[in-house]
């Protein structure tokens, strides 16, 4: 089966890709949506606990990642099947439940697409390798982590250092670096933000980004190796300033307005994944040092 599939076209593959990737799509909107609901029910029992407070019974746990099923959040019917195929059961539906018409945030299908639009690109650069299956893998866990750090400012650690770790293993065949860039790589991405972190908490009294950060740049360092690092810085703080700029003149607000960081780091992390050797060569011929 396996050396079938490496014997498809390269279009065929990348629409397998696609096609996978809209149902992995599907479940990161679950992930989404229930991942931080269930961390922050664990941090009040932790606390609680701590503190030697009672333990609400009446208080309900919220639904985990496996159950219940999915269904309308606001009238709690259950989803049929048919009602949840990635992007076109929205399209189907109009957009709305089809018990009680309330209205399905377009986000949902627009995680759905965005997952597999980059699994698909991820496989047409690739091709048929572990490379592409991976990288598929890495692409997953951003969209994840972008869209939970948009929505909550976090970046969870259950998600984060797994992907570390697994990052720092795939060296050893190596999947997309060797080991000793992936170890110098985890070093210089968790220090390259926290020495920022630190310098400008000293200048200014204040935090100006989050630990969660700091260990997103180490899981990417991880898995590219370091080289890839300061385009990565580049890309999402030029991201970061465009978008912090622009907030601040439509919405008139002050330098306190609190920006996820995540979501750029993300998005230059994947970018360098395809595209980082293209990108570091690129610059080595501008500046004559290639």
């Amino acid at each position: 089966m396996l050396h079938q599939l490496s014997q498809l076209p390269i279009e065929t593959l990348t629409l397998l890709g696609l096609l996978l990737g809209l149902l992995i799509g599907s479940f990161l909107n679950v992930v989404i949506v229930r991942f931080p609901n269930m961390m922050m029910h664990a941090w009040t029992l932790q606390s609680r606990d701590w503190l030697k407070i009672e333990v609400d019974s009446s208080a309900t746990a919220p639904p985990s990642l496996a159950k219940p099923g999915s269904h309308c959040p606001h009238c709690k019917t259950p989803i049929k099947a048919w009602q949840n195929i990635p992007l076109l059961s929205w399209f189907a539906l109009g957009g709305k439940c089809g018990q009680c018409k309330t209205a399905i945030s377009i986000r949902y299908p627009l995680v759905e697409l965005l997952s597999g639009v980059l699994s698909a690109v991820v496989v047409y650069k690739f091709g048929w390798s572990a490379q592409s299956m991976f990288g598929m893998l890495l692409t997953w866990v951003l969209i994840a982590l972008a869209f939970i750090d948009f929505d909550h400012k976090l970046l969870p650690d259950e998600i984060v250092l797994p992907t570390l770790w697994l990052g720092l293993a795939l060296s050893l065949w190596p999947v997309f670096t060797l080991p000793h860039n992936a170890i110098i790589g985890a070093i210089a991405g968790y220090l390259s933000f926290w020495v920022v972190f630190q310098v400008f908490l000293k200048l200014t009294g204040k935090e100006g980004m989050g630990y969660g950060d700091f260990k997103l740049m180490g899981l990417l360092g991880a898995w590219l190796g370091w080289e890839f690092l300061p385009q990565i810085i580049l890309i999402s703080t030029i991201l970061g300033s465009i978008v912090g700029i622009t907030l601040m003149v439509f919405k008139k607000a002050s330098g306190e307005l609190a920006i996820p960081f995540g979501p750029y780091i993300a998005l230059a992390g994947w970018v360098a994944m395809l595209w980082g050797n293209e990108l570091n060569l690129a610059y080595l011929n501008f500046t004559g040092l290639s």
